[in-house]
């Protein structure tokens, strides 16, 4: 990485989830969506709401206040799902996810001294997920490494979900008696 990127802003697209500010780098998404069907799957992990049609893909809806270990999004009007491009590990293309939370705030620059690293919390706690905390207005924004939170263990259900969905989708295609 040259110099000149390590001491630009960077911009991070800002949101809520349970009266807590979070943050993440805005090439990371792709689009916001207001809350659409999601189509459950059964035998998912909890944190898995379901999957949706996104122009003709099955994109997999995860509610990220159940992936972080805290209370389910409720759905309200300002509830959206944010379209992620994530990168998994044994994967060579991104892959796209959605991510359910309160709301969608703003896109900010953060100049890298408004960024603190993550404190330490003691040995047993993996905060590996949180990109560090950005200052901004007088109050922290808790940065999350995207691909971390959602490519983590269990990430190859969602992959299946998708893929169980897209196999299902093309065998009802087929069903169909052409016009």
């Amino acid at each position: 990485m040259d110099m000149q990127n390590e001491t630009a802003s960077s911009q991070y697209l800002s949101f809520t989830l349970r009266e807590e500010d979070f943050a993440v780098e805005i090439f990371k998404v792709r689009e916001v969506l207001d809350v659409a069907t999601l189509t459950k799957i059964p035998r998912m992990p909890s944190y898995l709401c379901g999957v949706i049609n996104l122009r003709g893909n099955v994109v997999p809806v995860v509610d990220l206040g159940l992936k972080l270990g805290m209370e389910p999004v409720k759905k309200t009007i300002s509830t959206c799902i944010m379209i992620m491009e994530i990168v998994v590990e044994a994967e060579t293309a991104p892959v796209l996810m959605g991510v359910l939370t309160d709301a969608v705030q703003a896109v900010l620059e953060l100049e890298p001294a408004n960024i603190e690293p993550v404190p330490r919390m003691g040995t047993n706690l993996n905060t590996d997920f949180i990109k560090g905390m950005g200052r901004h207005e007088d109050k922290f924004l808790i940065l999350l490494d995207i691909d971390k939170v959602l490519a983590s263990e269990g990430e190859a259900t969602l992959r299946d979900a998708a893929s169980g969905a897209l196999a299902a989708q093309a065998l009802e295609t087929e069903a169909q008696p052409s016009a």
